[in-house]
């Protein structure tokens, strides 16, 4: 058989291979890979896919020591893997996005497997935690109205959660509702920035301001605290609502808190004052939004100004 010819069957078989993958039939998807190898033993895209079933086959495995028979607890475990997954691919490198798109559509639908007889047993039917997991499977498999319907339910009993609020903020925004995903992902960031896990967000209204922030050479810890800085300067969260009176409080506090800790710690100015500046913008938007004492936007701008100086010379004059 000439070149073309075998290149053409390694191509089915790896199509192939990936349609068992998202049809959560691994072992079909392991079998075909290896056909695919032994047509050409050197075929790229084979290798990778291969490497890359084979981590999650090795997870899954583990899975009996872990959670044993229990659904729920092998849906979490799952799902928890990601962060090692994630570790793995910064060490082979992420290539070939049919592969990585198999294998996503691959581990959430078997942990939607679990999950849903869980759902299906009514016991847990309300819980808000099996709620948001039900709801990143469907997201996970591109199934967006089905997870923006469990992710809203769980949202409403998970309102202080940064990691919920930023999930169902991506889905509404991965369904063109891009005022309802501003909004939300500014309430994400607000409350916890490095509580949200950036590489588990796919829409573009997020993964943008991500990227270009990253770019001014930011990264980590770091870079989560900046987003919802850049996010007000640049526009992106620029849906807002006004804080309850026990918000105003718990904020005054905080900063209250962040000053003292930037006065003491000052070892740690490049997370703290992202931070800080995270809850004056809050802060300032409230009294701009309720008519406030102009004193105190002043004031507010002042603290900006001492703290970080670029950002007031570029941004608040």
């Amino acid at each position: 058989m000439d070149n073309t010819g075998t290149e053409t069957i390694v191509r089915s078989l790896i199509q192939d291979a990936y349609d068992k993958m998202m049809d959560t039939r691994p072992e079909e998807a392991l079998e075909k890979l290896e056909q695919a190898l032994c047509a050409d033993y050197n075929q790229q895209e084979a290798l990778y896919a291969l490497k890359c079933l084979k981590w999650w086959l090795e997870r899954i495995k583990g899975m009996d020591c872990t959670g044993g028979d229990c659904p729920y607890s092998r849906g979490n475990f799952l799902l928890s893997q990601w962060k090692g997954y994630y570790g793995f691919l910064d060490l082979v490198g992420y290539a070939f996005d049919r592969c990585q798109y198999a294998v996503k559509h691959f581990v959430y639908g078997l942990a939607l497997k679990y999950f849903s007889e869980v759902f299906e047993d009514g016991a847990m039917r309300h819980d808000p935690d099996l709620l948001e997991q039900l709801g990143r499977c469907y997201k996970g498999i591109g199934s967006y109205g089905e997870a923006l319907a469990y992710l809203r339910q769980a949202a409403q009993f998970k309102q202080e959660d940064a990691e919920t609020m930023a999930v169902l903020a991506d889905v509404y925004a991965l369904l063109g509702e891009t005022k309802a995903a501003r909004a939300l992902f500014r309430e994400a960031f607000f409350i916890d920035p490095q509580g949200i896990d950036l590489r588990g967000l796919e829409s573009g209204l997020i993964l943008a301001l991500v990227r270009r922030v990253g770019d001014m050479g930011y990264s980590g810890a770091e870079l989560q605290e900046w987003i919802p800085v850049y996010g007000a300067l640049f526009d992106v969260f620029t849906v807002k609502r006004e804080l309850k009176l026990a918000e105003l409080g718990r904020l005054k506090q905080q900063i209250f808190y962040l000053e003292s800790e930037l006065r003491c710690r000052p070892g740690n100015e490049n997370i703290l004052t992202p931070a800080l500046l995270n809850k004056y913008f809050r802060l300032m938007d409230y009294y701009e939004g309720t008519n406030g004492d102009q004193a105190l936007i002043d004031e507010i701008k002042l603290k900006i100004k001492i703290i970080e100086p670029v950002i007031y010379e570029r941004y608040m004059c």
